[in-house]
């Protein structure tokens, strides 16, 4: 059973940075997507990030120009940069990755932003 494993949530204060990674423990074979995703409290899960097979790349309008994705050398691994955090960005922080058959999802990482 392959599990995605989240990393490098915490407190930051406003204006700081964080950087989450994600990793599989396992090989997922012909990934298409590996996605983040975060929810806040009585908020609906959202989409802040994704990166596709043909390497193109998708962000919420709320957090462009400050987050950024990529994925790492190792296959099955996913990162996002985290600049300039707000506030508004507190919530758990989600990977998600997915192939023709299969969507997994990571267990979350807190990331809290206050002064």
């Amino acid at each position: 059973q392959v599990q995605l494993v989240e990393s490098g949530g915490g407190l930051v204060q406003p204006g700081g940075s964080l950087r989450l990674s994600c990793a599989a423990s396992g090989s997922i074979r012909t990934i298409r997507t590996m996605d983040w995703y975060r929810q806040a409290p009585g908020k609906q899960r959202e989409l802040v990030a994704g990166s596709a097979s043909d390497d193109s790349t998708n962000y919420a309008d709320s957090v462009k120009g400050r987050f950024t994705i990529s994925r790492g050398n190792a296959k099955n691994t996913v990162y996002l940069q985290m600049n300039n955090l707000k506030p508004e960005d507190t919530a758990v922080y989600y990977c998600r990755i997915t192939n023709l058959l299969n969507v997994y999802w990571g267990q979350g990482t807190q990331v809290t932003v206050s002064s």
